[in-house]
């Protein structure tokens, strides 16, 4: 299965970042405009909408439009681990992982790790993935990390911009 990783300092503590990141208004800060996401639910593992914070459990349904070409293509993304919980402290690394329940992909799994490093933090992102149409998909796979590479590099910007002096 390809992988993709991106990794980026940000000028920032880690326990900043990972509120940054841990939540809803953190998704629609990254994602770069020309994706056109659109946000149609969240909810939180015990079925409460719109949760403060995307803990283990949570789904977002959202769709995206990229370029505004062809119709928009429906997600369901879930929360399946969150390291360190909602309640515990950061402490010197965390992570969560979302995988998508339905959506374009045969497999999206999305590690965003964060590790200190002084004032200062290390964000990973790697995504795990296959490509639908079966054997035409998997031939495909490697170079779909062109793709990945311009909406990730514009998320990781727009992280160090939030945070930069």
């Amino acid at each position: 299965m390809p992988t993709y990783r991106r990794t980026t300092r940000v000028p920032a503590p880690i326990d900043q970042v990972w509120v940054f990141h841990s939540t809803i208004d953190g998704l629609r800060a990254l994602t770069p405009d020309w994706m056109n996401l659109v946000i149609d639910g969240v909810e939180g593992p015990e079925g409460d909408a719109e949760p403060e914070l995307l803990v283990e459990g949570s789904r977002i349904r959202m769709s995206i439009r990229p370029f505004e070409v062809g119709p928009r293509q429906r997600w369901i993304s879930r929360i399946v681990e969150r390291t360190p919980d909602s309640d515990a402290p950061v402490g010197k690394s965390a992570q969560f992982v979302d995988e998508m329940e339905g959506g374009p992909f045969r497999r999206w799994t999305h590690t965003h790790a964060f590790y200190a490093d002084g004032d200062q933090t290390l964000l990973v992102d790697t995504i795990d993935y296959r490509l639908p149409l079966g054997l035409l998909g998997d031939a495909a796979g490697p170079f779909a990390k062109v793709g990945f590479e311009g909406m990730f590099r514009d998320r990781h910007r727009r992280t160090v911009d939030r945070f930069d002096p």
